[in-house]
């Protein structure tokens, strides 16, 4: 009678990596969520600081944290549907053609499987209104405040332009993610 092997079957590395990549998508996704929480949390302190100090100057800290907060947002969002991309994509396949399997059968059918859901157009929709408003629509709203606060000096007017621009920006790549990411992601 033959001894087992001892090495490492294609089928346990595929499995391996599978955890290992779906544990990293879920630390992602939990550190993208708090990050909303965070912005929020951000956005109330300084609106609170700005009018409990009556200094609309103040406002001027909101587009940079909104804007590295959104950034980081966006980065991590994007790995997250990277990852569920390469295992649906790569992994998946992978592994049912290494089992054999023949039929309807999938490896990690639950992959493709949530993304048929009715409402997913209109929950990707609606997530991207809330991320537009809370990373860009609320500074922009403190800059508003800015300005109409009366003059803020010559340099603070170009830095608050500069961080309208740079919001508009963030504004643009969470669109233009969002859309990519309807059918794709």
């Amino acid at each position: 009678m033959a001894e087992p092997e001892e090495g490492v079957s294609v089928g346990k590395l595929l499995l391996a990596e599978y955890q290992s990549v779906k544990d990293e998508q879920k630390s992602r996704i939990g550190f993208r969520d708090n990050l909303l929480y965070v912005t929020l949390a951000v956005t109330a302190a300084i609106i609170a600081a700005a009018a409990q100090s009556k200094q609309p100057l103040m406002l001027l800290a909101l587009p940079p944290v909104c804007i590295v907060l959104g950034w980081t947002y966006l980065v991590n969002d994007e790995k997250i549907s990277a990852i569920g991309r390469y295992v649906r994509d790569e992994l998946g396949p992978r592994l049912t053609q290494l089992a054999g399997a023949q039929g309807d059968f999938a490896a990690f059918g639950w992959e493709q499987a949530h993304r048929g859901d009715a409402r997913r157009r209109s929950r990707k929709t609606f997530q991207c209104l809330v991320d537009l408003t809370a990373f860009c629509a609320l500074p922009l709203a403190g800059l508003l405040v800015f300005w109409a606060g009366g003059p803020g000096g010559g340099l603070l007017v170009v830095l608050s332009v500069l961080e309208a621009l740079a919001a508009v920006v963030l504004g643009i790549q969470i669109v233009l993610y969002a859309r990519a990411t309807h059918g794709a992601a």
